[in-house]
């Protein structure tokens, strides 16, 4: 395994010099016992400070960048892949789809840049490589992982959040109806349910509302027909399509707000990734027509 790089903590604090008159009643190098109640109090700041820089502490494991490539036509969003065979333990711990990490790019120049929360994209347990759909975002870390080349070094920090509750949804009794919410890379973790699976070929209606501005902006358009042979009905949504788009317009949420069409509130369930908005607006709607809030299932 790799060594783990970690962030440095700052000195120690400083060691306090108390003046304080000697005692008549004891040598001068003693402290007076009046003089204690004082110095647990200089002391518990400093205290409190070492506490708290322990607890900031992050470990920073190096992994190589193994594939980096444009995942949209307009070559806005990236495909991103990291070799983890020398962090194996960080591939382990990754175990349901929806969880997510920190990484961050090693800067020569003494440059920090605020490190970026990523979710994985590839399914747990398909090997020492995490994949990740990355949006080019200038000025961020974002940016700096789409420039990168095979061979360069990202740093990774430990894999986060429960991911997807989907013993909520199982068996597939539990919810005949799935209907997946997805914007922009938010489909990242939507991929990695779909391909990690969840039984949607043992349900009777899965759906996928994913929204993209265009077909030109839209991700994993070349999976589609591998997620539609596992039991899903992916309907595309696009916000500014050109004159010949003939499917959905507008959001996700509102091209499914438009139809609707829930047979059993009882038996539907919901997995939402994506604008705060677009979750609020989802949540809302499906809980008004009897959809349990335990059965809408995110990531965090």
């Amino acid at each position: 395994m790799a060594a783990a790089a970690a962030i440095s903590a700052p000195p120690g604090p400083p060691r306090l010099a108390l003046h304080l008159p000697p005692s008549p009643s004891s040598p001068a190098s003693s402290l007076p016992m009046r003089a204690l109640p004082a110095l647990r109090r200089r002391l518990r700041p400093l205290t409190t400070a070492v506490h708290a820089v322990k607890q900031d502490a992050a470990v920073w494991t190096p992994a190589p960048v193994s594939a980096v490539g444009a995942a949209t036509a307009d070559g806005s969003i990236f495909h991103v892949a990291v070799d983890l065979s020398d962090a194996a333990d960080i591939a382990e711990s990754y175990t349901s789809p929806g969880q997510y990490l920190q990484i961050r790019v090693p800067s020569g120049a003494g440059e920090e840049i605020k490190p970026a929360f990523m979710a994985v994209a590839s399914p747990p347990g398909t090997g020492a490589r995490f994949e990740f759909l990355v949006k080019s975002v200038p000025g961020t870390t974002a940016e700096r992982l789409c420039g990168l080349r095979d061979g360069d070094v990202v740093e990774l920090g430990a894999v986060m959040g429960k991911g997807f509750p989907l013993d909520r949804i199982t068996p597939p009794d539990a919810a005949q109806t799935v209907l997946i919410f997805a914007a922009g890379t938010g489909i990242s973790t939507i991929r990695s349910l779909v391909e990690f699976g969840f039984g949607a070929n043992e349900r009777a209606d899965v759906r996928l509302y994913y929204g993209a501005r265009s077909l030109k902006t839209m991700a994993y358009q070349d999976r589609f027909k591998n997620w539609e042979s596992a039991g899903l009905k992916i309907v595309p949504v696009l916000s500014q399509p050109d004159d010949s788009w003939k499917g959905e317009r507008g959001y996700a949420q509102h091209s499914f707000l438009r139809a609707k069409n829930i047979v059993n509130p009882s038996s539907t369930a919901a997995v939402l990734c994506g604008q705060r908005q677009m979750q609020e607006e989802i949540t809302t709607a499906l809980v008004a027509d009897g959809v349990s809030q335990d059965k809408i299932l995110t990531n965090f």
